[in-house]
Parts: C-alpha cells; structure tokens; sequence
C-alpha cells in the first residue's frame, strides 16, 4: 500500500489522515525528519535561487519515494513549484495538496473593534497538474 510523504509547515490533522486513508488508499505517513522540516519551513527569502537549497530534500524524497507514493507539498511558492516539478520529472509519486472551505466570522467588541476568526476544514487532496 502507498505511503503519504508530508512536506508541508504543519502538522497533519486526523480529518485529514483519515482521508488521505480513504481517498488515496494510504497506508502509511511519513514526515520529514526535523533538520529537513527545518530547512523546509524556514526558506530564507533572500535566496537568488533554491537549486542547492533543496538538494538535501530532493535527496531524501529520490532514497524513499516509490512511483505509488503519495507527496503532500505545500509550502513556500518557490519551494512548492520546484518539487513538485522534480517529483513529476521523476516519476517519485504523485504529488498532491489539500484543499480547504474557509468561512470566517466577524465579531463586534464592546469597544466598537471587530474580531475576525477565520476556520479552514480540510475538503480532500487534489493533484497538482501541469
């Protein structure tokens, strides 16, 4: 059975375990380890180009990914294309992102200023395409 592989800046949350199981037939997920989390969610903006940036996470994804592998990205704009791209061109996986129903809720204080709670519910994986 596949496994999910999550780079992504947050912690997966059961709803979407759950459906990762169910829509994707997931057996199995997998984070990256902490020096790479690291390096993945703190991408320094002033950075020319992520080619040599990256390499430590393209390194890691080529040693483990298996071409019915899932690979949830979703980052950095940059971080994101480029992966995904080199997941693609690699035949590592199928690379997907989660899709939210965002509703927000405005709340008027006593002293006249509003409060605004934003609530995002995970709706299902999507495939990135070219």
């Amino acid at each position: 059975m596949p496994t999910l592989y999550l780079l992504f800046s947050h912690q997966i949350t059961p709803e979407q375990q759950a459906d990762a199981e169910a829509s994707l037939g997931v057996s199995r997920l997998e984070a990256l380890p902490a020096d790479l989390q690291a390096l993945f969610s703190n991408v320094p903006p002033d950075l020319e180009s992520l080619r040599e940036y990256l390499q430590p996470v393209r390194q890691w994804l080529a040693e483990r990914v298996q071409p019915a592998d899932f690979v949830l990205i979703q980052g950095d704009f940059g971080v994101t294309v480029s992966l995904v791209h080199y997941c693609i061109s690699n035949r590592l996986g199928t690379p997907v992102y989660a899709t939210t129903q965002r509703r927000s809720v405005d709340a008027v204080q006593p002293d006249g200023s509003v409060v605004t709670q934003r609530v995002f519910r995970h709706c299902r994986f999507r495939r990135y395409e070219q």
